[in-house]
Parts: structure tokens; sequence; C-alpha cells
């Protein structure tokens, strides 16, 4: 465990830098990010080498990964029109995480998402600490504190709507994980692409 608790605590410190409104005037936000996937990555293979045994690719896990994406999405839309009724401090913090691209190519920032954020993420979060916890405590327990650990990560956004978003997407992906384990691979695809979409090509 003290493997997991060193993890998660640098993901913390990454996640407090790069959203945090004391310090992301400070950083370019994409390069943070990208490294910040890297390094998240890299702790995912040097503390579980095996990972990657679980992943049994099939081809039916892309249209798979779409559709939850695309399920996502739907549920974020929904959201966010409800949240913009109900709170006036809604749609201002939605827009302030878009305006994190601005002056980034589309392009750029697809091919960053899809090819490494996401899928790092997904490795990091769900293979590696959701797993973990799961092996230690119990499927249910380690999906729960799994899921309160993405969300907590980004806490000191000081935005309440990033904090939801990340608390609701990784519910989804912890339970489909929980649910699932054998189409990791479609959960991976699901993040990537719905990390894309909803921030560059279909934004909500």
């Amino acid at each position: 465990m003290k493997n997991l608790v060193f993890s998660v605590t640098v993901a913390a410190v990454l996640w407090a830098v790069m959203f945090s409104p004391w310090t992301a005037s400070y950083i370019d936000f994409w390069i943070m990010m990208s490294c910040s996937a890297v390094v998240l990555g890299s702790l995912s293979a040097w503390f579980n080498p095996d990972w990657w045994k679980c992943l049994d690719w099939k081809m039916s896990d892309l249209a798979a990964g779409i559709l939850i994406a695309v399920a996502l999405w739907g549920i974020f839309w929904t959201g966010d029109k409800l949240s913009s009724m109900l709170f006036d401090f809604a749609r201002p913090q939605v827009d302030s995480i878009y305006g994190i691209k601005s002056g980034t190519s589309p392009w750029l920032l697809s091919a960053l998402l899809l090819l490494l954020i996401g899928p790092a993420e997904e490795i990091f979060w769900r293979g590696y600490v959701q797993h973990t916890l799961s092996q230690r405590l119990g499927s249910n327990a380690g999906c729960v504190i799994a899921v309160l650990l993405y969300a907590s990560v980004h806490v000191l956004s000081c935005n309440f709507m990033l904090v939801m978003a990340s608390l609701v997407a990784g519910a989804v992906w912890g339970l489909l994980y929980r649910l699932f384990p054998s189409r990791f691979p479609a959960i991976i695809i699901s993040h990537a692409v719905w990390d894309a979409a909803v921030f560059v090509w279909f934004p909500i």
C-alpha cells in the first residue's frame, strides 16, 4: 500500500499544480498535463508491472468504447443544462475549464487526449489504483475509494463543476471496471474518446 499512497500523493500534487488558481498562471497546462500522464503511466508500470496482462484487446472494444463515450457525453450534456438552470455559477465555471484550450491547436489537443492523456489516466486510476485497492479491500470498497480519490485530486481547482465532472465520470468508469474488468480496453478507449469529444470535437 505504500507504493499506492505514494503514487496517489504524486497525482494529487501534479493535479494541484495544474488546476490550482494559485499556480495555473505559472505553467503551460498542456505540457504539464502531458508530463503528468507520462509520470502516472510510469508509476503504474513500475509498481504494477503485470498490468498489461489484463488487456485482451478485441475489435468489439473499439465499438464499446465509442458507445460508452457517447453515452457519457449525453450524461454531461444533460447535466450541463440542468446545472445551468439551477446554479448561476455553473456555466462560468464550465467556460473557465474550456478556457484552458485557448490558443492551442485542436489537432494537437485531440492527439494528446486520444493517445496519451486519456489512456494514461485510465491505466493509472483504474488499472493501478482501483485494481490495487480492490485486491486489498474488496471490489466494492476499491471502486468507491478509487472514485473518491479521482474526484478529490481536482478539489484544489476550486471549481465545483470540475470536481463534480470528475466524480461522475470516475463513477462511470469505476463501475464499468468493477463489473467488467475483462473489458478494460473498452474503458480505456471510452476515456480517450470522451476526453477528445467533450473538450475538442463537441464541446458542451
